[in-house]
């Protein structure tokens, strides 16, 4: 459902006379907002981006007096669809997201309801504090979100829901009434106090039977005997009775030493049976992991799984506390009450990145059959632990008798488990399919007593089903309280009181696929557009702005959500549905996609593969087919023609491109006029290894890139003394080839196809390994080429062929780096070497050097052409700040090793430092090539 064009104007009109300062009901920024992590579409009439508790109230009041739906929205991760509404949405995370208070005496913190949970923790890690429950999306849901859900996350075995959590709430009420969950002059309080007077039988009857009851309103904590408190009451309505304003809440000391015990089993449910025996050693967590989830993994960066004992389903049990001895022992407690197959005790970076495993769970579970994927909408139902591996029997058995299959997880300590269920939404039927499985699926549930939802909350996806878990006077209940805070239905309707049903709005039953005239083949995704940027499914891990990893540049320099991967995604599935974004030349599309720096970090960090550099260059293959292109695209993306003739005459080239003409050049080329252009050499590189004597050893061929051959020779000089000590015989390509990577990221894909193709064809039919120096062209060969040539045997050979100077070096007999011991190095590997080629190579190397160095995350911002196109360089500059620039400033005297051309470049006109190829430090150490 969504709001008639007049009634959106009406409602857009009364926001701006109530003096509502940030409202944006563009069709793009509707798009972006028209789904969560859910299955879920629908379209809003606006968004808005309050900066205070007025403007807050100034919206609820406005919505009340339109009868327009009102919509609250912290990260938009919810899983069951409470984020998406057909009126107003209104997001928290952009303006409210301040940590005001953290009180180390009574432990409690005062926050915004946009505040990031991470942001929380680092604020009250100093004072030795910590916010007890921890979704896997801690890194970007805000604290709002999870009061809506009430939010539980693998540590709630510990320390409890958020409901727990939360000390007092400041909100505003549908009835516009302010509230404060203490003031108990409230008039809606009174109302609320008779509601539950009236029916304290039912309430003691039916609600907090178990932990993870999280469905419905959690009407217990408003019984006397427990102290009517409202706001624990409030966690968890899902946004349906207020909306908040300011929160404080409980924190608890983080424990000084955890250990985690993994325990390997048969399968998940006999993984089930153990949680029982394992609860009286108290664990902060239990958590459940299947093996296919761990296999999607290792498909796609196997070294980044740690060994796992023996089995196909396995328990994380973490322990904590201040005392090592108490711990180990309680270790040794779980070791033998597990009657496990296999067991093993990890920390440090090994425990890690199996809790990375676990967070990611919810994409990964979405891929593990890429040719069917999973879905959300079944997604978090908790039965009492001690039913666990009894439901999860017959829940299987329900699948295989549907034809479905699904890949269960979560937080088995707890009895809630997550699924990602390949329903065939796609399909003729395919909705009737999904509707019919959750009614059985809720019913089976309600047979032991269990929770349609212990986490995420009802939404969308289960509001219809809250009649099979509970009775009419229960729902009778649900209403009333809707009645005292909320009459005119304007919070989140359709969610909890009077549902709308699960099948409605769905996303993918409207999604058309996109196969012909495409650039690129798209074969992972059965050559279809539609279904590869339906990969996305909302979890939003590309909003991440703490420390540790690089997706998504852009998000992080501007904070918006068109800026996100998801964002862009979002925008892109509506340019498949057809319905409300025209076409790929439609402005929604290209201002989505602007401040992408294709840095391909999403194809490696977001969790269901989403590879929006790809979905870039398509969409502008698309929009400039036939037409006439910026001009960028001629003078950047033709770079390798413009650099072979430039080194004709280098020196009357860089004269001119430096001159009193250069302003206008750049201004003609598109080209931002603050941004220096770079030199070209006096001599090529080809030029220098037409002289340069043949070694005798093992055959390697040394890729040319353009950048090494036209501007840094000395890399490729320096990679061709290394190679040769090392006992390789170097070759190059006779002719001069290119691996098409500017025509590609401008999106001139035919001619990307035809420069691809010859270099594939001279590459092939040889055993001999091809070493890349600049790691974007390197990454074409082993990424874009089948994506652009299709995967043929030819592509295979030379993909397969194709490696870093770093993964040469490694094969090499008998060859040891130089000892370059006291050698301290920042190290910004570049993004596609992140993304694509792995870095893990090169850190082994340097540490066998010897070399003391600090690994950054982000990307350096320039991304090849993007960071020097007019409109891109504050951007450029933003991002770099994020991680390099304030990592150089704080060790000005270390090398910065840097195998981007790229990055030396942003580094060189941003930092006045030179970068360092691995190549040079390595021939460095050799005394190869003197220092400068």
């Amino acid at each position: 459902m969504t709001l008639s064009t007049d009634a959106s104007t009406a409602v857009v009109a009364a926001l701006r006379r109530a003096g509502v300062t940030e409202i944006d009901d563009s069709h793009r920024r509707r798009a972006e907002y028209a789904g969560d992590a859910s299955l879920y579409r629908v379209v809003p009439s606006a968004v808005v981006f309050p900066h205070d508790a007025d403007e807050i109230a100034a919206v609820v009041n406005a919505c009340r007096e339109l009868g327009t739906p009102l919509t609250a929205r912290g990260a938009g991760t919810s899983i069951a669809g409470n984020a998406v509404g057909s009126g107003v949405v209104l997001d928290f995370s952009r303006h409210l997201n301040k940590v005001h208070e953290i009180d180390r005496h009574s432990a409690t913190a005062l926050v915004d309801p946009g505040v990031v949970l991470d942001d929380l923790q680092r604020a009250a890690a100093p004072h030795g504090l910590r916010f007890g429950p921890d979704p896997s999306t801690h890194s970007r849901c805000t604290i709002g979100g999870m009061i809506g859900n009430n939010a539980c996350g693998s540590r709630a075995l510990g320390y409890g829901r958020t409901a727990d959590n939360v000390v007092e709430l400041e909100l505003v009420a549908g009835t516009g009434e302010l509230l404060r969950t203490s003031d108990t002059s409230s008039a809606a309080l009174t109302a609320l106090k008779e509601v539950v007077h009236s029916r304290l039988g039912v309430i003691r009857t039916e609600f907090g039977r178990f932990g993870r009851q999280v469905s419905g309103y959690s009407l217990e904590h408003l019984l006397p005997e427990r102290g009517f408190d409202v706001a624990k009451a409030l966690v968890g309505t899902e946004g349906t009775l207020g909306v908040l304003q300011r929160a404080r809440v409980k924190l608890v000391t983080a424990p000084s030493r955890t250990s985690l015990v993994v325990l390997g089993y048969p399968d998940m449910a006999s993984a089930a049976d153990a949680v029982p025996a394992l609860l009286p050693f108290d664990p902060v967590a239990i958590e459940g992991l299947d093996a296919r989830i761990v296999d999607v993994v290792r498909r796609g960066r196997g070294g980044s799984v740690p060994a796992l004992p023996r089995g196909t389903g396995w328990l994380f049990v973490e322990l904590g506390g201040e005392d090592e001895a108490e711990i180990a022992a309680r270790a040794q407690g779980v070791l033998a009450a597990a009657d496990a197959l296999g067991s093993r005790i990890v920390s440090g970076a090994e425990a890690a990145a199996l809790w990375k495993i676990r967070e990611d769970g919810a994409g990964l579970a979405a891929r593990v059959d890429p040719t069917r994927p999973g879905h959300a909408g079944w997604e978090d139902a908790a039965v009492p632990p001690e039913h666990l591996g009894a439901y999860l029997r017959e829940f299987e058995a329900l699948l295989s008798d549907r034809g479905l299959s699904g890949v269960p997880y979560g937080h088995f300590g707890d009895g809630c488990v997550h699924i990602r269920i390949d329903f065939p939404l796609g399909e003729s039927g395919g909705r009737k399919v999904f509707h019919d499985f959750l009614l059985d699926a809720a019913k089976l549930v309600a047979g032991y007593g269990g929770s349609m939802s212990g986490e995420h909350g009802d939404g969308r996806a289960r509001g219809e089903l809250l009649p099979l878990m509970y009775s009419a006077d229960a729902m009778e209940a649900f209403a009333a309280v809707k009645d005292v805070f909320d009459p005119a239905d304007v919070l989140n309707p359709g969610v909890i009181v009077r549902p709308r049903p699960a099948d409605l709005d769905l996303r993918d039953v409207s999604a058309r696929p996109l196969r012909t005239g495409l650039g690129f083949t798209f074969h992972q995704d059965g050559g279809d557009f539609s279904a590869a940027v339906h990969r996305c499914t909302g979890v939003g891990k590309c909003r991440v702005t703490s420390p540790g990893g690089t997706m998504c540049p852009s998000y992080r320099a501007t904070r918006d959500e068109k800026d996100s991967t998801r964002g862009r995604s979002r925008v892109l599935q509506e340019l498949a549905n057809g319905s409300f974004v025209t076409g790929w030349r439609d402005d929604a599309v290209h201002d989505v996609l602007d401040l992408c720096l294709s840095c391909k970090a999403c194809s490696s960090e977001c969790p269901t593969g989403v590879d929006m550099a790809t979905y870039k260059a398509e969409a502008l293959y698309q929009r400039y087919r036939r037409r006439l292109r910026p001009a960028a695209h001629y003078s950047l993306g033709w770079l390798p023609r413009w650099a072979r003739l430039a080194s004709r005459m280098p020196k009357l080239v860089n004269r001119a491109m430096s001159g009193p003409l250069a302003k206008l050049g750049k201004r003609l080329a598109g080209v931002d006029h603050r941004r220096e252009l770079p030199v070209f050499a006096g001599q090529t590189f080809r030029q220098w290894f037409a002289t340069h004597p043949r070694a005798t050893g093992s055959p390697v061929m040394l890729w040319v890139d353009t950048f090494t051959d036209h501007f840094t020779p000395q890399v490729g000089i320096a990679a061709v003394k290394v190679l040769e000590k090392a006992g390789f015989s170097v070759s190059i390509p006779a002719r001069k080839l290119c691996c098409g990577l500017t025509w590609i990221s401008t999106g001139q894909l035919d001619t990307a196809r035809r420069i691809l193709r010859r270099s594939v064809e001279s590459l092939s039919g040889s055993d001999m390994p091809i070493v890349g120096l600049e790691p974007s062209c390197t990454a074409v060969f082993r990424s874009d080429a089948a994506e652009l040539l299709g995967t043929t045997k030819e592509v295979a050979d030379v993909s397969d062929r194709v490696r870093t100077l770093a993964e040469v070096l490694a094969t090499a007999e008998g060859w040891t780096p130089p000892d370059l011991s006291g050698e301290t190095a920042v190290v910004q590997p570049h993004c596609h070497q992140r993304a694509v080629l792995g870095f893990s190579p090169d850190r082994a190397l340097l540490e066998k050097a010897g070399v003391e160095m600090k690994v950054l995350d982000g990307c350096c911002g320039l991304a090849g052409n993007f960071g020097a196109e007019r409109g891109h360089y504050d951007v450029s500059v933003a991002v770099a700040e994020n991680d390099l620039l304030p990592a150089i400033r704080a060790d000005g005297e270390a090398t910065v090793l840097t195998d981007g051309f790229s990055c030396r470049t942003q580094l060189d006109q941003l930092a006045h430092r030179e970068g360092t190829h691995l190549a040079e430090l390595l021939a460095r150490g050799r005394k190869e090539v003197p220092r400068e």
